[in-house]
């Protein structure tokens, strides 16, 4: 145990740790190392973003996707769930609607859906750059081309968020069908990066066949990729896929990988994820306590919410909705953090010109 110990002493003061010295820690936690290490986390996001939580707007604009990963309720081989596709008048009606609530920063989601090719996503974000010159603009909608990529860059979208999953090629292919790679996923976000974008990655905790090498490797991809976004859940199974009778992650550890990502990579913009507030009623609460400094309610149409179901059980009508924001905020307030409905960039973004 001193070993762990020292091992957390070197990130805390170095912000840096091997494969190794990564993979001591991560085995080694117990409750005193733990506090010490989410404490530390939270300080450290303290100095650099203060209490400030950065609110996004969500809006999940179809669950339509040529994939089939064997953990994700959306996959193309479920014919139980209702698909669903909004037009791009609905997206801009959703954003209209959360503007008037005070959100500047959107994150528009969606299943790896065919139907929006490069002009018609381009002219969507293009659209929404035009009406809401002052709003960030997030995407995540798959793995594409590069000149995909280009192009939403170029309608006037600043960031992408693409979770790797999982750094380990072996353990990628455990999860996806056969056709998916790692290889394909990494030069998603060496694309996204070259072009210009603020990059999200993230991965699952307690996906199935993880383990403490995968996730001491996740830590180290990201550590060489330097994301400005880190999304990370746990795994919590869906009943219409492969991985439906699998057992979920869990909070402390899903929590752990929050505050060891924050201390490898100081200024990163780390979401409290809508998966741990399903997971547990007050999961946001210890994922914003380890580190973290984003939230984002769902501003999609009530009638879709349960249809973007990634996981059995995921909330959609409570604090996370757009709609009860002001019992969000006052359940952050009460723990001491600060909602803040602006851009919330990441420290390194220099304004960019658009040129639309």
């Amino acid at each position: 145990m001193e070993e762990t110990r020292a091992v957390l002493e070197k990130l805390i003061k170095e912000n840096s740790l091997d494969f190794e010295e990564l993979l001591t820690l991560i085995t080694g936690l117990d409750d005193g190392v733990r506090f010490r290490l989410r404490a530390a986390a939270g300080g450290l996001r303290d100095k650099i973003y203060g209490r400030r939580v950065f609110m996004r707007g969500l809006i999940e604009f179809s669950n339509y996707c040529r994939n089939d990963c064997f953990y994700c309720g959306i996959r193309r081989g479920n014919d139980v769930v209702r698909r669903y596709r909004m037009t791009s008048r609905e997206i801009l009606e959703r954003c209209g609607t959360g503007y008037e609530m005070g959100f500047r920063s959107f994150v528009l989601q969606s299943g790896e859906d065919l139907w929006w090719n490069e002009e018609r996503a381009a002219a969507l974000v293009r659209a929404v750059r035009v009406r809401f010159p002052d709003c960030a603009i997030t995407l995540s909608m798959g793995e594409k081309s590069r000149a995909y990529y280009q192009k939403l860059y170029d309608a006037g979208a600043d960031r992408y968020l693409l979770r790797h999953e999982t750094a380990d090629p072996r353990h990628y292919g455990m999860l996806h069908p056969e056709g998916m790679t790692l290889e394909n996923r990494v030069r998603c976000l060496m694309d996204l990066r070259d072009i210009g974008f603020q990059v999200g990655a993230g991965f699952m905790v307690g996906s199935p066949f993880q383990t403490a090498e995968n996730l001491a490797r996740d830590l180290m991809f990201l550590k060489n990729l330097r994301p400005h976004m880190v999304g990370i859940g746990p795994f919590i199974p869906h009943s219409r896929t492969p991985f439906g009778k699998m057992s979920a992650g869990s909070l402390e550890k899903s929590a752990d990988m929050v505050a060891i990502t924050r201390l490898l990579l100081p200024e990163a913009l780390l979401p409290a994820t809508t998966a741990l507030g399903t997971l547990e009623a007050r999961g946001r609460e210890a994922a914003l306590d380890a580190g973290a400094n984003v939230v984002m309610p769902n501003l999609s149409p009530q009638e879709n919410r349960k249809d973007y179901s990634l996981y059995d059980n995921k909330i959609s009508t409570g604090e996370e909705a757009a709609e009860s924001r002001e019992r969000l905020e006052k359940r952050l307030k009460a723990i001491g953090y600060q909602p803040e409905y602006v851009r919330g960039d990441h420290v390194s973004y220099k304004q960019r010109a658009y040129s639309i």
